[in-house]
Order: structure tokens, then C-alpha cells, then sequence
């Protein structure tokens, strides 16, 4: 983990030209288009088409595919095929998933797409529809350990584990947003009886695979797009910065039921397109959470799409995803690659200090500490002046290849923080475990950011970080005060405003 923000690599050595690839998902839901630029390296989405189609709902307990549900499909297809057009023809794939999987009919569907499009239509397997997802979830999400990724699709459900890029078992389930909803909520009924229908059916389709699941030790949990993702679009929107955790999963499945109809469900941050298929999707994620003992989970930047394209990519770097997306940030926003990388280091060493010492670290504290760090100068792209300011608004509309949306939010407000007087109301929406990480990561990041501020290695003072409970000193040399004097003076501030926040911070 520390070894991936350690270093700068050459990413012009990467050999892949100038090129567009797209993707296209047909997914029991939504159908997916993405097309992306490769240059030097970096991977750059410049166009994503999503339209709902519902080609689940359109299958009869024969699983036989409906007319209607076809035409909705290949009117979906007829966009997508124009702009297809502009695009090199090897560097096109098109998946389809669990409906046309089922759909005794599927040939009805497929032989007219394929012929609007051009381009073969691959109707993969469960297993690998997993297989795929788990890539994209890899790819840009920079998997640390053992990972857990879930994916509830319209008509299936992928359950992974593996470790880095490589998954290590597959499950395909059974159950998804589109096929519950059509079976346990007729007529867009919100009731008790409804969710405990929904629930129980996923809790017994999963228990056959469980024990494979609960004897592997995974790290984290990732969500991959769909509920995980509007489930924390309704925490932001309500002011709640924090990973996915079954209370609020309950919460919500209360005020769903409170609402006794979709066609009444409002939900402050749920987007319109995922009303009616919402209840569902958090039936089944209960279910997930609580069969597969998920204390957390946070959503993934990549899921299908991603996986397809990053597969067609095979001169692509395959390791130090989140180097790369930092190093992208940085040649883009002209940020001194030097002074950056010296950042880092400090706030590595400083990160190691602190956690020796104080029981608040876990596997995110060190990268986001090293990624605020290594942008902790985007604003000056802007200007000097707020240039912390300026950083944390570029931050709220960039991505950054390697981290999650939760974890993006939280290196933007380490870079608003990391200079001028402590706003502790910035960092008031995070749950109290994350905010405690965060104060922590803070303060070594300001400390960093005193220490390096005459931009050259050796003129950085060695420092060591004591904890003894909540009381911070920094033991420093005897003669800093004649060889560092504003160093040291801006130590002195520093104090001060740790202080005014409410933290002890004390110099030796």
C-alpha cells in the first residue's frame, strides 16, 4: 500500500497510442455505452450514453422475452450504433447478461442488434460477467488485500472475491433489481410483508454459497454501481459522508416502507430513474450485508464497462492504478512533481510515526494522506491566493483513477484543510470513525506541508512525532530555530491553531 504513492513513474513509457475504445454493456436494467482516449498511458472517458430499458422486466415466468421488450432494446441500440461508427473496429466489445442469458427467445433480440451495430454481441456467463466486473472494480479502484465485490444487476447478482487484479472465486446469483421487483413488489406495493418476501428469497438463494464467502478474510467491501451507488447518493445528499452500513440500509427500508407505493417514494438524493427498482435492489442488499457479515462497504469507480475495456487493453500498466491517477492529476494541473513527491514521502514517514503510536489507522490512512499530499498544490493551477480553496472545488469534478467516490471526498477536504485556520464544520458530515481518521491524517498533512515548505530535501528538519493519547509533540533538533527560523515559526502558528480547533499540539 505505502509503495503505491511512493513513487513517480514514467508513464510516456507506456506503449499504447493515441486510440478510442468503447463498451457496450446490455445489462437486464440499463444499457451502457462507453467510449474512452488512450494517451501516453492515461485513460480518459470522453463519452458514457445510459438508458434505462428494463429488458428484465419484459421476461414471463417461461423466461420468454417480450415483444415490447425487445423493441425497447434495439430502439436503445439504433443511438448507440451511430456513434460506434467513428470508432476502430478491433477496439469495440459488446456484452450482453443475465436476461438474454435466460431468454429461451434471445436470437430475437440479438440477431437484429448485431446486424444495426456491425459488431458481434457476446452473451457471456454468469461467471464471467463476474470475472469482468471484478477487472473494472480492480482497475480503478486499486483493490488493498482481500477484497469482497458485489454487483446487483437487473436480473443477477455477482458476488467476488479476490485479491489485486485477480479474482479468486466467482458466484453469479439469481436475484436482481429488475426480476425481484416485477416478483415481490406487484403493483409498486411498499409494505413489510413485501420486503420480508423479497429478502428472505435472497437470503436463501445466497446461503448455498456462504460458507465459501465467510472463510475468506477480505479487507474491504466494494459496491459496484446500481443500489450501493444511489444508497450513497442518498447519504451525501442527506449530509452523511461515510461508507454503507446496515443502519442505514434499515433506515431506508423503513422510510420506503413508511411511503407504501413507489410511485410516492421520495427519498431525499435517490434519483428518479431508480425509484421503481430501489426497494428491490435494497432487499437484496440487506440480505447481502447481513448473510455475508459486511460491517462496511464503499462503491467502486468501475464495474462491467470498465472491466471490458481495461480487458482490450493489454499493453495497459497493470499495477500503481492509484500512482497513475495521481500522476495524471499532476501533469494536467501543472503541479511541481518534485515538491509533490517530497510531500509524500514526509507524510508517509510522519503517517508511520502516528500509527505506531495511536490505535485510529486503518488501510485508507496512508494513501490519503500521501495522495493530499502529493495534490496538495492543485490550486496554484488557479491562483496563489485560497489556493487550498481552489483545490478542493477541482477535486469535486475530477476523478481520480484508483480510489473510491467516499475516499475522493475525503482527499478533497484534506486538501481544502491543510492550510490557514481549522474549519472543524468541514469535516462535521463524516461518521465518528472516519472523522477521527481524518483529524488524524490532517494533521500530519499540515505538519508535512510546514516542514517542506523551502522546497528542497535537504533543508527539511528531522522531526520525530510523539502520541500520548490525545497530546501531539514533535521532538525537534536544538538548532532548529537558527537554521530554520520561519519553519519553526510556523511550527509556533501551527500550535496555535491545533489548539483553537481543539487538539494538543506541543513543540521540544
Amino acid at each position: 500500500m505505502l509503495g503505491e504513492t511512493s513513487k513517480i513513474p514514467d508513464l510516456g513509457a507506456v506503449s499504447i497510442q493515441d486510440e478510442y475504445y468503447a463498451a457496450i454493456d446490455l445489462g437486464s436494467n440499463s444499457f451502457h455505452m462507453v467510449i474512452i482516449r488512450v494517451l501516453a498511458g492515461s485513460v480518459q472517458i470522453v463519452s458514457k450514453n445510459k438508458h434505462k430499458v428494463r429488458l428484465a422486466a419484459g421476461l414471463n415466468d417461461d423466461n420468454l422475452l417480450s415483444q415490447e421488450a425487445i423493441d425497447r432494446g434495439l430502439a436503445c441500440i439504433r443511438n448507440f450504433a451511430e456513434k460506434l461508427q467513428d470508432i476502430p473496429f478491433d477496439n469495440v466489445k459488446i456484452v450482453a447478461t443475465a436476461t438474454l442469458r435466460l431468454a429461451t427467445n434471445a436470437e430475437e433480440f440479438v440477431e437484429p442488434a448485431q446486424s444495426i451495430l456491425n459488431h458481434k454481441i457476446h452473451v457471456i456467463s454468469g461467471e464471467e460477467e463476474a470475472r469482468q466486473i471484478y477487472l473494472g472494480v480492480a482497475y480503478t479502484s486499486a483493490n488493498q488485500g482481500n477484497t469482497l465485490v458485489i454487483d446487483i444487476g437487473g436480473a443477477s447478482t455477482e458476488v467476488i472475491l479476490g485479491r489485486d487484479l485477480q479474482a479468486v472465486h466467482l458466484n453469479s446469483f439469481n436475484m436482481g433489481c429488475v426480476t425481484y421487483m416485477e416478483r415481490y413488489f406487484q403493483d409498486g406495493e411498499l409494505s413489510s410483508d413485501n420486503f420480508d418476501a423479497a429478502y428472505q428469497a435472497a437470503k436463501a438463494t445466497i446461503a448455498e454459497h456462504i460458507d465459501t464467502f465467510l472463510c475468506f478474510d477480505w479487507q474491504q467491501c466494494l459496491g459496484a454501481s446500481g443500489t450501493p451507488q444511489a444508497v450513497t447518493q442518498i447519504l451525501v445528499k442527506q449530509g452523511i459522508n461515510d461508507a454503507i452500513r446496515l443502519r442505514y440500509l434499515y433506515d431506508l427500508r423503513e422510510q420506503c416502507i413508511t411511503q407504501k407505493h413507489v410511485s410516492r417514494l421520495e427519498i431525499d438524493g435517490l434519483p428518479a430513474a431508480r425509484q421503481a427498482i430501489f426497494p428491490s435492489g435494497l432487499a437484496i442488499l440487506i440480505a447481502l450485508f447481513e448473510s455475508l457479515h459486511i460491517h462496511n462497504m464503499q462503491v467502486a469507480g468501475g464495474a462491467l464497462r470498465e472491466g471490458i475495456i481495461y480487458g482490450m487493453l493489454e499493453n495497459y500498466q497493470k499495477s500503481d492504478r492509484r500512482t497513475q491517477g495521481l500522476n495524471q492529476l499532476i501533469s494536467r494541473f501543472h503541479i511541481d512533481p518534485s515538491q509533490s513527491q517530497r510531500a509524500q514521502k514526509l507524510a508517509l514517514e510522519l503517517c508511520q510515526q502516528m500509527c505506531s503510536q495511536a490505535n485510529i489507522c486503518d488501510y485508507d490512512t496512508h494513501s490519503l494522506t500521501s495522495a493530499a499530499a502529493a495534490l496538495h498544490e492543485l490550486g496554484l493551477h488557479i491562483g496563489y491566493k485560497q489556493y487550498h480553496e481552489h483545490g478542493a472545488y477541482i477535486l469535486n469534478h475530477v476523478e481520480i483513477t484508483g480510489f473510491t467516490s467516499l475516499q475522493r471526498m475525503m482527499i478533497r477536504d484534506l486538501v481544502l484543510l491543510h492550510r490557514s485556520p481549522i474549519d472543524n464544520a468541514a469535516l462535521s458530515n463524516y461518521s465518528d470513525e472516519l472523522k477521527a481518521m481524518l483529524i488524524c491524517c490532517l494533521r500530519v498533512l499540515r505538519i508535512t506541508i510546514i516542514l517542506v515548505s523551502r522546497r528542497k530535501d535537504a533543508a527539511i528538519p528531522k522531526i520525530q512525532l510523539a502520541i500520548d493519547n490525545d497530546q501531539w509533540t514533535l521532538h525537534l533538533a536544538q538548532d532548529i530555530k537558527i537554521k530554520h527560523p520561519l519553519i519553526y515559526t510556523e511550527l509556533v502558528h501551527e500550535c496555535y491553531l491545533q489548539h483553537r480547533a481543539g487538539w494538543k499540539l506541543a513543540l521540544k
